[in-house]
């Protein structure tokens, strides 16, 4: 049997953890009893440095149930950075590692299908969201526009995928070679290899709680993706100047054979529509520049990623 690791990230949970701790804890004992998981599996909450009582609960739940693990970070770090401590703690101790969100909208019901595929000889096992009907137009329109933006850039991506995936023990030990500052694991997984499938799945409402994904939040993330796994909005830039130049060559002919035939109009509308046009557009492509060199600066440091403050893990 598999010794099967969940590792969920939590920032503020209070809320819904209750449910959480319930159903994941039924869950485990279903693969147990079921010959799929061993009772050495554990739940692993890994408390991203919340302003709440998450650990206090995660301290309180660890003690009554030898299934439910904990990691506390010593401050907040972002999602990507919780989710990777927890399997960077799993790694070794497991022989597979499932990642979810604690607020119940991965749907645990498909578990077993992840295991199932890791025991056939998976080492990658992707949860994919089978439609997105129960999102808002707005929110299905640019998502699905991410995913095609990504591909069109050059990203290997897989689509409808968030963060509900299986790592098997080889893949915990290569993306640990991976160390990247900017995190984008939805980007590094397919890079790792190794054999891979697919899982498909509803995704249900928010059990209980806000949503720690504002638009704002959102924003960076897709920014963070794009910037961390393609140069090709720097070669867009590059393409874009060459073609402004050979416009403004085309322009400056045009002016001259106007100028020689008496032809010339004073276009102060057009000169001013053509500065701030340019203006604005050298601003843009500055703040892409921007961004990448930024991206630099922090690599180059070799910051840790992550601290951890507290673990809690029953043998």
């Amino acid at each position: 049997m598999s010794v099967v690791y969940f590792v969920v990230p939590c920032y503020n949970e209070e809320q819904v953890l209750p449910e959480t701790v319930k159903r994941l804890t039924e869950k485990i004992n279903e693969l147990v009893a079921g010959g799929l998981a061993s009772e050495k599996s554990r739940v692993l909450f890994v408390d991203d440095g919340s302003k709440d009582k998450t650990w206090e609960l995660i301290e309180k739940y660890s003690a009554e149930s030898k299934y439910i693990g904990g990691v506390k970070l010593s401050r907040n770090r972002g999602h990507q950075n919780a989710l990777l401590a927890g399997l960077m703690t799993a790694k070794g101790k497991c022989d597979c590692a499932i990642s979810l969100d604690a607020d119940l909208q991965d749907d645990i019901g498909v578990l077993d299908q992840f295991v199932k595929k890791y025991q056939e000889g998976c080492e990658v096992v992707y949860g994919v969201r089978s439609s997105r009907d129960k999102d808002t137009a707005f929110k299905r329109g640019t998502a699905q526009g991410y995913y095609k933006f990504m591909a069109m850039l050059g990203v290997e991506i897989v689509y409808n995928h968030a963060d509900y995936r299986l790592l098997g023990s080889r893949a915990l030990e290569a993306l640990s070679e991976y160390r990247e500052v900017n995190l984008f694991l939805r980007g590094i997984v397919p890079l790792i290899g190794f054999r891979s499938d697919y899982v498909y799945y509803e995704r249900s409402e928010r059990f209980a709680g806000e949503s720690k994904y504002p638009l704002s939040k959102m924003l960076k993330f897709a920014v963070d993706g794009i910037t961390s796994f393609s140069v090709k909005p720097l070669k867009i830039i590059s393409n874009l100047g060459i073609i402004i130049c050979l416009l403004s060559v085309i322009f400056f002919v045009y002016a001259l054979i106007l100028f020689f035939s008496g032809s010339s109009v004073a276009g102060w509308a057009s000169i001013m529509c053509s500065i701030w046009f340019l203006g604005g557009l050298q601003m843009l492509c500055i703040g892409i520049v921007g961004t990448y060199v930024g991206k630099i600066y922090s690599e180059s440091k070799h910051r840790p990623r992550f601290i951890i403050d507290k673990t809690i893990i029953r043998k």
